[in-house]
């Protein structure tokens, strides 16, 4: 398995190297690698499996360093970064020519964001290059938010994950653009949409599609446990399975059900806290997928602030 440690001159040589490291942000573990490197960045799509029409988001230390592959930055955009940088903010840019196709899937805009956790802007800090970054997991399947995640599942395959602990918000970034002078949200994520809304005014949300993504992460069905995950009304999801004598597990906002194991059940937020069940989710999601039981249950949150990145997050992994 790989090593796990918070050296970061040994992240900074395998980088430079060409090799990939396992980075922690605030929102979840990257996998990462010389994004101006195309070789490197074949290496991470290789690593996760993952399609190359997906494109990858680029990590830098500061908004000052985005002019080095970015060409153009529109105003709207720049007080996005100037107010929520370092932070799960990804921002869809113009891109200079040398940033690899790979990296956008051929496409005219790439993802950048500054992520808000110290050990890996440190390390950002000291690289002469952004690093590409998707999450440090198989491709679609459930993204992870502690180092022992990311060693379960790509350990074999990289030789060290830099440990910054568990993330602090544990959603993905929201991605942000611009049409026709429009804001565009790509991608709900671990920024609330009335956070950059008291800033910019309203913005629109763009459904995510099924192929040829315009911006990481917008696949259908992603985020996915191996094991069915089925959305609904607890409440009659659980007396149907138990009658039918289904071995079942259950995901839950806020309520407990005295009739289930404790195993075989997990709360998000017994306080009903949006940001706790954000934080919560992925490992709650992966821990059920690792026991005994033969599906999934959950149900969705309420709908607004980060409710709606979690909700969306569900639907994906209950995706077909």
């Amino acid at each position: 398995m790989a090593e796990i440690g918070k050296d970061i001159v040994q992240a900074k040589d395998l980088l430079q190297s060409g090799q990939l490291v396992a980075i922690p942000t605030e929102t979840v573990y990257g996998l990462a690698g010389n994004a101006l490197d195309s070789e490197a960045v074949a290496l991470i799509f290789e690593t996760k499996n993952r399609p190359a029409f997906d494109p990858l988001i680029l990590h830098t230390a500061s908004i000052e360093r985005v002019g080095d592959f970015v060409s153009f930055f529109p105003e709207k955009l720049k007080i996005l970064a100037e107010n929520f940088w370092p932070g799960p903010l990804t921002l869809l840019l113009p891109r200079k020519s040398n940033v690899p196709d790979l990296v956008t899937s051929g496409l005219e805009r790439v993802a950048v964001r500054v992520p808000k956790h110290p050990l890996t802007l440190a390390l950002l800090e000291s690289l002469d290059f952004p690093l590409a970054a998707p999450s440090a997991n198989p491709f679609g399947y459930i993204s992870p938010t502690n180092p022992q995640h990311v060693d379960a599942q790509l350990g074999s395959k990289i030789s060290y994950i830099l440990d910054g602990g568990a993330c602090e918000v544990g959603l993905e970034s929201t991605i942000v653009g611009l049409e026709e002078d429009e804001v565009v949200i790509y991608r709900l994520g671990g920024l609330e949409i009335s956070a950059i809304e008291k800033l910019i005014g309203p913005v629109k949300i763009k459904d995510h599609s099924s192929s040829n993504p315009a911006a990481p992460g917008q696949l259908d069905s992603h985020y996915a446990p191996r094991k069915p995950f089925v959305l609904g009304d607890l409440n009659v999801l659980v007396i149907e399975n138990l009658a039918n004598n289904i071995n079942f597990s259950v995901l839950s906002f806020a309520d407990f059900f005295p009739e289930l194991s404790p195993e075989n059940q997990i709360v998000l937020s017994p306080e009903q806290n949006l940001h706790e069940a954000a934080k919560n989710l992925f490992s709650a999601m992966r821990k059920l997928d690792e026991g005994n039981s033969s599906v999934i249950l959950a149900e969705l949150l309420p709908d607004e602030g980060l409710g709606r990145a979690i909700n969306d997050r569900l639907r994906r992994a209950a995706a077909k």
